[in-house]
């Protein structure tokens, strides 16, 4: 019988084992959020990091497994996952740029303009996977050596130069990303169930 701790893949309950047979449910993983405390992250971002982390378990969850097809499908019109996938990760590195108070370079401003098309060659799922993977704990790390004295400096974003703080970039950056994983968990959830 599997543990709670093992992944299930996304036809097993179709599967006539003894787990699906069960009326034993696997207990819900705990939310990053209530794990406590992540070592050497200070307390003041302390909630964003949560956050980056429940948005790569997510990720990694919902999205390793999906078809070329599903990862460029717009199911109703809505984003493709692969544009959640991609945008989580160019929207990340470009809040967390306005954090450092640096400009974006011409390479952040093409691969915004990228974030719809699959790449040639079109990139997997794994790849973009991967790549949200690394934009998180790239977001860690920032976030681990933001000197919390520095959390209220202000900031800018954009060619409008719109204000903000570092603190806000952090946040917005963190729960922009939890938006997007609902949304890719919601797209493939409905593309799964058109079959």
């Amino acid at each position: 019988m599997s543990t709670s701790n093992e992944k299930s893949t996304p036809n097993e309950k179709f599967r006539p084992n003894e787990k699906s047979m069960s009326s034993e449910k696997a207990a819900p993983k705990t939310e990053a959020w209530l794990r406590g405390p992540i070592a050497g992250m200070p307390e003041p971002v302390m909630p964003a990091a949560h956050a980056f982390l429940q948005t790569a378990e997510e990720v990694a969850d919902i999205a390793t497994s999906l078809t070329h097809d599903e990862l460029w499908h717009r199911p109703g019109g809505v984003a493709s996952p692969g544009f959640h996938l991609k945008h989580l990760v160019g929207a990340t590195d470009r809040l967390l740029t306005y954090a450092r108070g640096e400009s974006l370079t011409s390479a952040q401003i093409a691969a915004l303009k990228a974030e719809k098309d699959p790449g040639t060659p079109p990139e997997t799922a794994a790849d973009l996977v991967a790549a949200v993977q690394q934009a998180i704990a790239r977001a860690l790390d920032q976030l681990r050596n933001t000197p919390v004295e520095s959390l209220t400096d202000k900031r800018t974003v954009g060619r409008a130069a719109l204000p903000t703080t570092v603190l806000g970039l952090l946040f917005h950056a963190a729960e922009h990303g939890q938006r997007h994983a609902g949304q890719l968990t919601t797209t493939v959830k409905i593309l799964r169930a058109r079959g």
